[in-house]
């Protein structure tokens, strides 16, 4: 089982004519990635600690990282409550790409999410590589996943995001058969779709740039600098909306932007993209939806 290829040509000159609801021209998706209690952990059986965050990482020995563990701890006991009233006070819905094991770490905001209207979209069992599993390893914490938020959420996800999939990953998704959209893709600024084993399946890109997962790479150093790339990043995308609708694909970690000194960057854009009466803001399920309905 491998379904994956690679197309270089994608729309090319021929793009779709798109249009959004009510006639909005430029649709704009913040995905909120939700990760804690997901991700490596000695405690959980991995060989090392996670490696990637607020601290440089020094070699990963196999011993329990206690302050990395602190910071993703952040994450579900108070960053994403900041993040959830950010939303709120702007009246937007959202994705959440939650892994299971988050969801399950804090139920009591798992469940929140889901009352507040926002769509989870489902980031895996847990917060690791597909690519590093077998064919039946990935089919079971495909399997897992749904089940474990369903059972938390009362609600099946429609989508998937695991962040590094296999070549597999698209046709199991396939062959489980409850999924509307996959976003692990980085390729085009539409939707598009796949044609597996003689069925249509569609793919959402994701942003690996417009993304708050550079603060850790220094790309950005503040949230000025965060502010300003989601702002120019809008500014080109509503200039070309004027002659075909585009879609705008933002990604920002709860345990990254949930910071007081980050998450200002987010809630500045928000009221400056909100002054636009062209734009949609939407959840990923919704554009899925609306894509599949009139784009075939």
């Amino acid at each position: 089982m491998s379904f994956y290829y690679r197309d270089f040509v994608g729309y090319g000159r021929k793009p779709p004519k798109v249009e959004w609801p009510n006639g909005k021209r430029l649709a704009v998706q913040v995905a909120v990635n939700y990760e804690a209690g997901g991700e490596r952990t000695v405690v959980s059986g991995d060989e090392g600690p996670e490696t990637f965050g607020e601290f440089p990482s020094y070699g990963a020995p196999p011993k329990r990282d206690m302050a990395i563990e602190s910071i993703f701890e952040y994450e579900t006991r108070v960053a994403i409550w900041r993040i959830l009233d950010l939303f709120e006070r702007h009246g937007f819905k959202v994705t959440f790409f939650a892994t299971a094991k988050t969801l399950e770490a804090n139920t009591e905001a798992a469940k929140a999410i889901v009352e507040r209207g926002h769509e989870i979209c489902s980031h895996g069992f847990r917060w690791i590589e597909h690519f590093t599993m077998t064919c039946e390893e990935e089919r079971e914490s495909i399997r897992r996943a749904i089940a474990l938020i369903e059972k938390i959420t009362g609600q099946r996800p429609v989508g998937w995001y695991c962040r590094e999939p296999s070549p597999n990953t698209i046709e199991l998704l396939v062959e489980e058969g409850g999924f509307i959209y996959d976003s692990d893709v980085y390729n085009d600024d539409l939707p598009y779709y796949v044609n597996v084993h003689g069925k249509r399946f569609l793919l959402i890109p994701y942003s690996p740039d417009v993304n708050d997962f550079h603060y850790f790479s220094n790309r950005f150093a503040n949230a000025d600098q965060f502010c300003q790339y989601l702002t120019d990043s809008f500014d080109y995308l509503h200039e070309e909306s004027k002659v075909n609708g585009k879609l705008m694909s933002i990604g920002i970690h709860v345990r990254i932007s949930g910071r007081p000194g980050r998450i200002v960057a987010l809630d500045r854009f928000l009221n400056y993209a909100k002054k636009f009466e062209d734009v949609w803001f939407a959840r990923r399920m919704d554009i899925a939806k609306w894509w599949l309905d009139r784009y075939q």
